[in-house]
């Protein structure tokens, strides 16, 4: 379990468990609970909590020395999921949507009145993931709300692509890490903001810019 601190401790590969139906469903209650889970996705490993838990995403914050400025991302099960979190979806969002979730990507749309904005550090948009990764997937389908989640690391630190890495990092300050192998993509993921009249990138990451102006048939910035 977390230490009163959030710092790793020695015990903190008691926390890794191999994905089962159970373990995920442990995950679950956790998450409910105000807890922290460490989880596999597409790209990386991501430590996350439940949306409408405000007291465990500051613990986020602390865990990581994160800046207070920079805002977490927002897990969905499925990309229909995105209208209900996203202000307005204009028709390129929409587009890319359709066309990139799941996948390797950080979507940027305006924000909604789900997702409060201690989630977002105050801002005005929301960054949403539907990753390619049937674990992760399952654990926010099953928890049945969104998870506030970022790269289950120390910021500045490299982010872990096993669960192994994420139990080094941060594993005393979190309650359960799921382990599902390593991440096939090894990096985080591409942000890509669809706020404007065209999509911007503002990180290139697993997903290149050939692919990307392929799989939206236009070219990015």
């Amino acid at each position: 379990m977390a230490n009163d601190s959030g710092l790793p401790n020695p015990d903190a590969a008691a926390n890794v468990r191999a994905v089962s139906p159970e373990v995920v469903a442990a995950a679950v209650q956790i998450l409910r609970s105000g807890g922290l889970v460490v989880f596999p996705t597409d790209t990386v490993y991501g430590v996350g909590v439940a949306l409408s838990r405000l007291d465990a995403v500051q613990k986020v914050y602390a865990l990581k020395g994160r800046d207070r400025s920079k805002p977490l991302q927002v897990l969905l099960a499925d990309p229909a999921d995105a209208i209900g979190v996203a202000a307005d979806l204009s028709p390129l969002a929409q587009m890319a949507v359709n066309r990139l979730l799941p996948g390797p990507v950080t979507l940027v749309v305006k924000n909604g009145q789900l997702v409060d904005r201690q989630v977002v550090a105050g801002g005005e948009t929301v960054g949403i993931r539907v990753p390619d990764a049937a674990v992760c997937r399952a654990l926010v389908a099953a928890l049945g709300e969104p998870i506030a989640a970022t790269s289950a690391n120390r910021s500045g630190e490299p982010s872990p692509v096993t669960a192994e890495a994420a139990a080094a990092a941060i594993g005393g300050g979190v309650d359960l890490i799921l382990d599902a192998g390593a991440c096939p993509a090894g990096r985080e993921s591409t942000v890509i903001d669809l706020t404007g009249a065209a999509p911007r990138v503002l990180r290139w990451g697993a997903l290149g810019k050939a692919e990307l102006e392929a799989t939206l048939g236009c070219a990015v910035e």
